[in-house]
């Protein structure tokens, strides 16, 4: 995978935890309120990103869908919470390819988005995985 193929594919990845977690937030308990919205600005500010990365490659940002296939139906504050967590876990996935795929600053940028969003993706299940945007890949 090239770096522009790969920062493609994690702004594709952001694209549709932005639209996520407009979904989480509106079903997550008031308790864990806060911890969404600060997700979904977080992810919109990464978004925001990537987007001039894709276009400092030399690329064209693919641009987000109106809506997203949610992996399951999201009705009350357990399934969203279990939304958020599978949301991390992918972002995770499309920045450990961005790791490996990049150098320079935008490796480290990749590296420390990994973090964070493993770091989310602990919070919001309960645990963590030894290496988080692997374990599916086992």
């Amino acid at each position: 995978m090239t770096t522009l193929e790969a920062a493609r594919a994690a702004l594709a990845a952001e694209h549709a935890a932005v639209y996520g977690y407009g979904v989480v937030g509106s079903r997550v308990e008031e308790a864990r309120a806060a911890e969404a919205r600060e997700a979904y600005d977080a992810h919109r500010a990464r978004r925001d990103a990537l987007d001039r990365a894709v276009r400092d490659l030399g690329g064209t940002p693919p641009a987000a869908s109106a809506a997203y296939a949610l992996p399951f139906p999201v009705q009350d504050a357990q399934t969203a919470v279990r939304l958020a967590a599978g949301l991390e876990s992918r972002i995770a996935g499309a920045y450990a390819d961005l790791v490996r795929a990049a150098d320079g600053s935008l490796r480290a940028e990749a590296a420390a988005a990994l973090r964070e969003a493993a770091v989310r993706a602990a919070r919001w299940q309960g645990g963590s995985v030894a290496f988080p945007g692997l374990a599916e890949r086992a």
